[in-house]
């Protein structure tokens, strides 16, 4: 049997059929190709500063992105020293002036708030009503309110008949 295995491959002889680009690099190879396609362009690496976007040569763009570095440090340093005080804002009411811990400030602030409503809404429960006002000359007339007008309305009718009585007792009004 042996004898019958060495004569058939004298009589045939060895073909290598494997591929050239074996499969896996050729998967590889498509993997890239399709990233290659989908690479952002200049332009997004630019407006994403990946890419500096200079006209400079490269051998200046360095000495340019220094340049620009110092020249956004020396700006803050310029603003920070102008920046006004802790103690300035506090006055001008930008900065709360609360000793509490931060994590507690919104909490006191808020509380805050209700005890300055709570406290408003009790002066109004004791505030005197705007026809008491009147009737006291605090306060004048107001004809355009509907809801006083009507108040004041029977007011003015309860003077106007006084006045009426007071006048034809006198004598100067006389009725037809």
């Amino acid at each position: 049997m042996s004898e019958q295995i060495q004569d058939q491959e004298r009589a045939e002889p060895l073909i290598d059929t494997t591929p050239v680009v074996r499969p896996a690099q050729h998967e590889r190879q498509k993997s890239l190709e399709k990233l290659y396609a989908d690479r952002p362009t200049a332009h997004e690496l630019k407006e994403r500063h990946i890419l500096l976007d200079t006209d400079a040569a490269p051998g200046l763009q360095s000495t340019q992105h220094a340049l620009e570095q110092q020249r956004i440090s020396d700006s803050l340093k310029k603003n920070l020293e102008h920046r006004p005080t802790k103690e300035d804002l506090v006055e001008r009411n930008i900065l709360a002036s609360s000793t509490a811990a931060p994590g507690i400030q919104a909490q006191q602030k808020k509380l805050e708030k209700h005890m300055r409503a709570d406290s408003l809404n009790e002066k109004l429960s004791h505030r005197p009503q705007p026809e008491e006002l009147v009737h006291k000359g605090v306060l004048k007339e107001d004809p355009t309110s509907p809801i006083e007008g009507v108040v004041i309305g029977r007011a003015r009718r309860r003077d106007m008949k006084r006045r009426l009585r007071r006048n034809m007792l006198r004598g100067r009004v006389v009725l037809r």
